[in-house]
């Protein structure tokens, strides 16, 4: 446990400093945007692409990983959409409630974390997970919250635009680069590699400190209070639900021959037991769903998780890479 939390401690602690200094004023509101977008559109790019050049291809899109998340996923943004739809949560914020549920922050968090906790060889399955959140979890839910404001024979258009949506995110172009790379064993030159080593470098310190601005940024621009029955049971599901159905379906494909190996299934888990993803928020204040409540689940998941990812961690016998 010593060894875990030695791990885990500094990535939460880092949360928790970006969300003082922006509590605070020592970081305004208005440099948080441009903080998040060195994140997203030059420091993560660079640290997947790395990630990506050093990880064979297989491993990056191995389908039985891929299938059991996809599973598990598709699984929890039913149940969680099931389980909170009411007169008080209409379609388009239980879709964005489902999302929470659904979407760790392997991205911002996922990826250095587990790679610190479990070794580089964690880095191929969770990158098979932000693939799957990007592409197929994230365009689900959103298809489903604008096709409630336009109608069910515009969903198909929704989910469209959605996709396009993931498209325009530089974060699965960069793994792709690497992919490429790792297929081609293509290096980048001398000088370019240092720059790109350097913003990768950047990247997890960065992120986390992000993480924690824009969690406040989000509580500040919520124009609703939201009872906590209506919040904290989903950001539960995100960090209970989830990494328990992932596990219990990538222990059945394995039993099947036909699932993840043991160490594959141990970063899923891990990965389905992160909080939320943070950008979720700035997704239902776009879209205009209730994103107090959104903020809210973030917060929670992201608050709770400290003392549930590094427990689960210690229970699943995870060993810390030297």
């Amino acid at each position: 446990m010593q060894a875990i939390l030695a791990v885990t401690l500094p990535f939460f602690a880092l949360v928790l400093c970006g969300y003082l200094a922006a509590q605070r004023g020592v970081l305004a509101e208005s440099a948080i945007p441009g903080l998040n977008g060195f994140v997203l559109f030059f420091a993560l790019p660079c640290m997947l692409f790395r990630f990506g050049m050093n990880t064979p291809v297989l491993e990056l899109l191995n389908p039985g990983v891929l299938g059991v998340y996809l599973v598990a996923a598709l699984l929890i943004v039913a149940f969680t959409i099931a389980v909170t739809l009411s007169a008080r949560v209409q379609l388009k914020d239980a879709a964005f409630g489902a999302l929470v549920a659904a979407f760790p922050n392997t991205g911002f968090m996922g990826v250095p974390l587990l790679v610190a906790l479990l070794g580089p060889a964690a880095a191929g399955p969770v990158i098979c997970t932000v693939l799957a959140d990007l592409f197929v979890t994230s365009s689900l839910c959103i298809a489903l919250a604008r096709g409630h404001d336009a109608g069910a024979g515009n969903a198909k258009r929704a989910a469209l635009q959605a996709l396009r949506g993931a498209l325009s995110n530089p974060l699965p172009w960069a793994i792709a680069l690497g992919a490429v790379a790792s297929a081609t064993s293509l290096r980048l030159p001398g000088p370019v590699d240092s720059v790109v080593k350097m913003l990768a470098d950047a990247a997890t310190p960065v992120a986390l400190f992000t993480i924690g601005a824009v969690l406040w940024r989000a509580g500040q621009h919520a124009h609703t209070r939201t009872p906590v029955a209506l919040f904290l049971p989903v950001a539960l599901i995100k960090l209970i639900v989830h990494p328990a159905l992932v596990f219990a379906l990538g222990a059945a494909a394995h039993a099947l021959s036909v699932g993840p190996t043991p160490f594959q299934l141990l970063v899923l888990t891990l990965a389905a037991a992160l909080p939320s993803a943070s950008n979720v928020s700035l997704l239902a204040e776009r879209y205009g769903a209730d994103n107090g409540r959104v903020a809210r689940i973030i917060l929670a998941s992201t608050s709770l998780a400290f003392v549930s990812f590094t427990a689960l961690a210690w229970l699943l016998g995870a060993r810390p890479a030297a």
